[in-house]
């Protein structure tokens, strides 16, 4: 999700496999000795960089949760008090695009794999996950202030299961082309919106 310059670093190189043979074939249906083939170095070696399979887990569940609210609030720090608050959601909407596109796996991840976490590492993804739905609330608010709280809230969530279908739309060269799919989920998300305002 996070636009980079630079190389990757060993470690994010292991969790972008980790991530893509999690997300394939199950946690528990990928060894550490495979991760490690997917980075060119032996299972062993891994050791180096995270204590087991687990660990990955936790860091790549929690850091994508934690990624998504710096980002959006990153964003809204951006908007200056000229910047029309739908202009603010439609960046919104575009962050969570490039992650949903940018890293599908993490979300079939999410979907199958968050109850193997520790209790801990799942109560600070939750406790993520709330932060960044209560920061959309208030924008979605903004654009629609006769919405009430709770609906607000139920069109977040639902704009969010429409964005995250990502991983059911097909392999990558069945899809119209990324910009074209993009402009799809932004209108497809704006139109989810619209709906519920005018409710």
């Amino acid at each position: 999700m996070v636009t980079r310059t630079d190389a990757p670093t060993r470690r994010e190189q292991i969790l972008k496999e980790a991530a893509r043979l999690f997300a394939e074939r199950g946690f528990h249906g990928v060894g550490v000795d495979e991760i490690g083939a997917a980075v060119g170095i032996s299972g062993p070696g891994l050791y180096r960089h995270f204590p087991g399979k687990d660990a990955m887990l936790a860091e790549l569940l929690v850091g994508i949760s934690g990624q998504l609210l710096t980002g959006a609030k990153r964003r809204l720090a951006e908007a200056d008090g000229d910047t029309r608050p739908s202009a603010v959601l439609d960046s919104l909407i575009e962050g969570h695009i490039d992650f949903a596109l940018d890293d599908r796996p993490l979300i079939t991840l999410h979907d199958r794999e968050l109850d193997r976490l520790r209790d801990s590492d799942r109560k600070l993804v939750r406790q993520l996950q709330r932060q960044y739905v209560e920061l959309w609330v208030e924008v979605v608010r903004d654009v629609y202030p006769g919405l009430s709280e709770p609906s607000a809230r139920s069109a977040v969530h639902s704009v969010f299961g429409l964005l995250n279908s990502t991983p059911h739309l097909g392999r990558a060269g069945t899809l119209p082309g990324r910009g074209a799919t993009a402009a799809l989920l932004h209108r497809m998300a704006r139109g989810a919106f619209e709906a519920a305002g005018e409710g």
